[in-house]
């Protein structure tokens, strides 16, 4: 007689079902890349961790096994929107930096905002320290905001 000890996933599946990802929330998201690159004749790979920190525009399909959610964030004044599958097992972790209140369930109209708009938005976004690693609050941002403002 056959046993069924395989496994589907190499991720804790009822975690993941439990991360309460909402619009509104910033996310620092781990991603494993895998590069690829020729050494002597051989094909070696390195895999590296990647964080993709920024704003949670939309979660989509709730907990099934299809979920995503979208994460944007501004680079040099270029918005970049990546769409993570809430399952895939090349996310390491989710990291819930800060929540906002916001009266939507998809925030796709920030797109066409500006970053002071957002910001003063989410003015009223509370620290959310997460259970594995504490999240610290940079002042660097703040900084940078600062100097933004005054150009």
């Amino acid at each position: 007689m056959a046993t069924n000890d395989f496994t589907i996933a190499p991720i804790d599946v009822a975690a993941r079902a439990k991360l309460d990802v909402r619009a509104g929330d910033t996310v620092r998201v781990w991603q494993k890349i895998t590069e690829r690159f020729m050494e002597k004749d051989k094909v070696k790979e390195k895999v590296r961790s990647q964080a993709f920190e920024g704003l949670v525009l939309a979660r989509k399909h709730g907990k099934e096994a299809g979920a995503t959610f979208t994460v944007r964030k501004v680079i040099d004044g270029i918005g970049v929107e990546k769409i993570f599958p809430l399952y895939a097992p090349s996310i390491e972790k989710v990291e819930i930096i800060r929540r906002s209140k916001v009266r939507h369930a998809k925030l796709y109209h920030v797109r066409e905002k500006a970053a002071k708009e957002i910001r003063r938005e989410m003015r009223n976004a509370r620290a959310v320290k997460h259970e594995e690693t504490p999240a610290e609050v940079s002042t660097e941002k703040i900084v940078e905001a600062k100097t933004e403002e005054k150009k």
